[in-house]
């Protein structure tokens, strides 16, 4: 691949993207520190989101169709220790997938820039 390659691209387009969530949200639900946040969420539903979000983030051409972030996550005391948690996850989930470390240091980057919309707290 060359670097002109998108993210999104180097992630495996929509199929990569697709089981990045899938092992992504393993992770997650095997948490008991996060478990308890999707406790009554349709899992289906929450896929479909992350997709669109992680695409749209990621430069795919994904658009994400969910509400506002800061209103989907408002007042689930979401913590920036549980963001973090979150996002550790996420970088476990893509390096055993094999993901390039400056690509991974870039995915969690872009998903960072939404720490305050999730956990409600000032930067």
């Amino acid at each position: 691949m060359t670097r002109a390659d998108t993210l999104y691209e180097r992630l495996g387009g929509e199929p990569g993207l697709a089981g990045l969530v899938v092992r992504f949200y393993a992770r997650i639900l095997a948490d008991s520190q996060l478990a308890p946040f999707f406790q009554n969420t349709s899992l289906e539903k929450l896929m479909q989101m992350q997709r669109e979000f992680f695409g749209a983030a990621l430069d795919g051409p994904q658009s994400y169709s969910g509400q506002a972030l800061s209103r989907v996550h408002v007042g689930r005391g979401i913590t920036s220790d549980d963001f973090n948690r979150f996002s550790q996850h996420l970088a476990a989930t893509l390096e055993e997938g094999g993901v390039h470390d400056d690509d991974l240091r870039e995915v969690i980057h872009r998903i960072a820039v939404h720490k305050n919309d999730i956990t409600g707290e000032a930067y």
